[in-house]
């Protein structure tokens, strides 16, 4: 009698590398993997960018003998050349919150809504508030992570240009752009764009809608940034040349007054006929000046950065409060 015939032998089961990332983590990276790659792409390159610039910017500045000798040997056209590029990439880096709120924010829920997407959720097994928050956070911190590290980077170039650095930080791009405004500006976009896409229900209205009502919101707050501090003011005798302290500050308005402190606007007399008559009928004997120092800049930065979040805090609880009562 013959033996059985042994059972041939099974394959070994092909080894499978287990995934780090798991449920919602990882799907949520799968689905936005095109967002991830390029916000990295943009960290990555403006990083570098600036951390060459900020090179270059030193070494000019050691070239001329900075800090132990003036600035004033460099040549125009280098001081200028530096202004320039921190000027320009600044106001570059300040568009970047609204195209995270037009094509992040915007399309993150509405997209979903509009391909059905949103209603397959509420069949599986992970809640639907769950869902939602993994998707909130996804999208804010990725927009917080990529301005915070450009924005910190942007402050380190601009301050390490010292004397070559703007002068008029207020009205230019030093103040959105470097510092925690330029992450906070960013979560408010993804925010909006994030609600607007909750009540639009389509990808491409929600995008439109987001580009006008976020670049008019900006630029609201473009024009009363100056009301988050408190301008200081130096009167100093008509005619004289401006004191030393008034030279590395903004400006914000401009008047002539009495000794007593009495303030006229800044062309009283001058087309007066006679105007050394006109301004002693007066007591016209100084020059004022309202201004913006550059120790301001931080406390203003951090109210323009606080309005923002809590207005963000808002929609984002306006989103959870409405996706709850509301169909997907």
């Amino acid at each position: 009698m013959t033996a059985p015939a042994p059972a041939p032998a099974r394959p070994a089961a092909a080894s499978v590398r287990p995934r780090r990332l798991r449920g919602l983590a990882w799907l949520l990276v799968r689905q936005h993997r095109a967002a991830l790659i390029l916000c990295a792409a943009v960290t990555v390159l403006g990083s570098a960018w600036m951390l060459y610039q900020r090179a270059a910017v030193l070494d000019t500045l050691h070239s001329a003998g900075w800090p132990a000798r003036s600035p004033d040997s460099l040549a125009p056209e280098a001081v200028n050349r530096v202004r320039e590029d921190l000027d320009s990439f600044g106001r570059n880096l300040g568009f970047l919150p609204l195209l995270l709120g037009v094509f992040l924010g915007a399309p993150l829920l509405a997209a979903e809504r509009e391909q059905g997407t949103a209603r397959l959720v509420t069949t599986q097994s992970v809640p639907r508030g769950r869902w939602l928050r993994w998707k909130l956070c996804f999208a804010l911190a990725l927009a917080m992570l990529t301005t915070g590290i450009l924005g910190l980077l942007y402050g380190w170039w601009w301050r390490a240009a010292g004397p070559l650095a703007p002068v008029d930080w207020l009205s230019g791009a030093l103040f959105d752009a470097g510092g925690p405004v330029l992450a906070a500006t960013a979560l408010f976009t993804t925010s909006l764009g994030i609600a607007v896409g909750v009540v639009a229900r389509r990808a491409t209205t929600a995008m439109t809608v987001t580009f006008l009502v976020s670049g008019a919101a900006l630029f609201v707050g473009d024009v009363y940034k100056g009301d988050l501090g408190t301008p200081r003011r130096l009167a100093f005798p008509l005619g004289s040349p401006e004191p030393p302290a008034l030279e590395q500050v903004v400006q914000v308005d401009q008047w002539v007054g009495t000794a007593s402190g009495r303030l006229y606007g800044w062309g009283t007399c001058v087309q007066d006929a006679s105007p050394e008559g006109c301004r002693a009928a007066r007591g016209i004997v100084n020059s004022v000046w309202d201004y913006f120092d550059a120790d301001q800049m931080a406390g203003m930065q951090a109210g323009a950065a606080g309005v923002l979040l809590g207005l963000s805090a808002v929609l984002v609880g306006s989103v959870l409060w409405w996706t709850r009562r509301s169909t997907l």
